[in-house]
Parts: structure tokens; sequence; C-alpha cells
């Protein structure tokens, strides 16, 4: 059974993970209001079936997030601002391989559209930053960490050339984040060494540069949307405990 089905979007961390996303849930549901007291932990560790200790390493996180505040001697309440706290993505996610495929999905929505928004109004100047971005990473494609920065910078210069301020600040606030950790990307091609990798996402970029530059709305979507499903089936195929080629996506 493949990633996508399997998982079902469910995370299946620990018991504390698993109980943090249901506290999670009932909050942004607003089930549990801005400003009401949360159960005793005692009582929640009763009716969830757990450990005390999973309750408050759950509840621990919830505060850790900014869903929920302690006040001294009086519980624990959920936070007024809870149900608008800040979209984010956590180092911790990122490490895992389940939450990456879940990133690149998304990604995979909104990389071919920028790429198509680029084409239609970049600028030569736009063209000359992209063409930059690239040999900058070319240069460092040797040291994994500079590697990354650079590659997420190379997107961020189709953000821009996209003229939507809005793809600029995602792409900001993303960072590194963009980009799935090189060493997964190893794990997923064990054959493929670091410059082979290099070299086919290299490949993969210039056909969106090119695209772009040439003005192909079109061609510049589908290559962006050929980039990130490669990157998608090598996660998901690391997911599935498997290396075998899956056949490609068809647009």
């Amino acid at each position: 059974m493949g990633f996508a089905v399997k998982a079902g979007m469910m995370k299946t961390g620990s018991l504390a993970d698993r109980l943090f996303v249901k506290f999670e849930s009932r909050i942004l549901s607003g089930e549990w209001q801005p400003g009401s007291r949360l159960p005793a932990q005692k009582d929640i560790a009763s009716s969830e079936a757990v450990s005390r200790t999973v309750v408050r390493e759950a509840v621990a996180r919830l505060e850790a997030q900014g869903y929920a505040v302690a006040r001294q001697g009086d519980g624990v309440f959920v936070a007024d601002s809870a149900r608008y706290r800040a979209f984010q993505v956590t180092r911790d996610e990122m490490a895992d391989i389940g939450d990456v495929v879940l990133l690149l999905e998304m990604r995979l929505a909104f990389e071919t559209e920028m790429a198509a928004l680029a084409a239609m109004r970049r600028s030569m100047a736009d063209v000359d930053a992209m063409q930059a971005a690239l040999a900058h990473m070319r240069a460092v494609s040797a040291d994994p960490a500079a590697a990354a920065e650079a590659d997420a910078q190379f997107h961020l210069t189709i953000a821009k050339a996209s003229k939507n301020p809005y793809f600029i600040r995602f792409c900001e606030f993303l960072g590194v984040r963009l980009v799935p950790p090189r060493e997964l990307a190893f794990r997923a091609d064990p054959g493929a060494g670091a410059q082979e990798y290099a070299g086919l996402v290299d490949a993969q970029h210039v056909a969106i540069v090119d695209a772009i530059a040439r003005l192909d709305v079109e061609g510049a979507r589908a290559a962006a949307r050929r980039h990130m499903q490669e990157s998608l089936a090598r996660h998901i195929r690391l997911a599935d405990g498997s290396h075998h080629a899956e056949p490609p996506i068809k647009d």
C-alpha cells in the first residue's frame, strides 16, 4: 500500500504527539474556545487512557506553540489568539519523512503556478537573478547546508519574478525548509552520489529558468511540476521503504 493511502494524512508519532494533534484539532475546530480552561490532567489521562506524563508532554507542546497558556495555581487555558496562530513548519517536522512528503505535496501546488506567473511577468533582471542563483548553487554543491540555502534562494528568485508579494513572503518564511534535507534525498537514492544528485536538480532548475526566460507560461508550469513530482516520488519511495523506481506522474 503506498504512502499516500497508507498514511491517510495521519501522523503516527508517539502517544504525546497524537494527543497533541487531538488537542490542536479541538482548539482549531472551536470545540475548545479561546479563554476556556483545559480539563485537569488527571481527567484527560483517564479519558484518553494514557499516563499523566503523556498528557504533560502534549500540554507542554500546546503551550510551546502558542495554543495554550498556564496560569499559576489556576490551570491551563486556551490562548485568546490560538485559532489565529501563525502558520509554521518546525525543525522536528522537517526531520520526519512523512512531513517532508506532505510539504512537497503543498509545494507541488504553489511552485507550479508561481513559475507560470514568473514566465508571464518576469523582467530580464529577474532572469539574470535566476541564472546567478543557479551558478551559486553549482559553486556550493559539495556543501549540503550551503546547497540547501542556495536552493531556497533560487526558488525565491522565481517568487520575485512572479511579482506577487505573497509568493515572496511565503518563500521567505519557509526559507531552507523549502528544501528537503539532502540526507533524505541520498537515502531515497542510495546509488546516487552528491554530485550526481546536484546535476539532476540543476538540470531541472535550468529547464524551469529556460521556460521562464522564453515567456513560456505552460512550459514553466510543466517544468516546475516535473521538478516537484520527481522530488515527491523520491521521498515517497523512502517513506514506503522502497528504492524501486515509480512511473512518472503524468500532467
